[in-house]
Formats: C-alpha cells, structure tokens, sequence
C-alpha cells in the first residue's frame, strides 16, 4: 500500500504563491504517474497537473503557465509551485499516483485547503 501525505496549503492573497508537497510512503515502488487534482466548493474534482516518474509533465489550460509540478524520486515527494493565485484556484488540493502497470489514480491523499482572497 501507499500512503500520501499533502503539506503546504493555506490562506494568500491574489497574486501570491504557494508551494504544495506530497510525501509518498509505503509500497513507493508501486508508484508511476503522481499528479494534484482540486475541488472547489459544489465544482467536480478536476485535474490540475501530472508528472511520471520520468519526468514529462501536463497541466490544465487554467493554471498552464502559473502552476508547475515537480518531483523528487529519491524523496518520493511530489510538489506543486502555484505563482500568480486567483480566487477561483481556491480549492481543496489532492495529491494522487498511478500505480504502475494501471492507468487509474489508485493513491490518494487526504487533501489539503488553498483558499485565495480578492
């Protein structure tokens, strides 16, 4: 099994940064793909980036260009750099992985609260 563990979340005002970790434990072997969703109040869960293990990232045309996801093999931790913040990026951020050989987010973390003020 994996255990995921999200750290970095908090209040910013519009315009700020903050950065987002994701420390993976367990069965890390078992990891591929890591990746953040969000989930704002009454919204679907929606996927803000991925990375695989060998490094080739993907993110959502909303944060393209503010967000950038990076990762620490030898750490087994996976982060999220989120410059120029909007209020709407406020949302409950989930880390999740891919376990290897599957194509699903099997791995998920407890989820950590961004909330951006105007």
């Amino acid at each position: 099994q994996v255990q995921l563990v999200e750290s970095g979340g908090g209040l910013v005002q519009a315009g700020g940064s903050l950065r987002l970790s994701c420390a993976a434990s367990g069965s890390t072997f078992s990891i591929n793909a890591m990746g953040w969703y969000r989930q704002a109040p009454e919204k679907q869960r929606e996927l803000v980036a991925t990375i695989t293990r060998g490094g080739s990232t993907s993110y959502a045309d909303s944060v393209k260009d503010r967000f950038t996801i990076s990762r620490d093999n030898a750490k087994n931790t996976v982060y999220l750099q989120m410059n120029s913040l909007k209020p709407e990026d406020t949302a409950i951020y989930y880390c999740a992985a891919v376990r290897r050989f599957t194509s699903t987010w099997d791995y998920w973390g407890q989820g950590t609260q961004v909330t951006v003020s105007s």
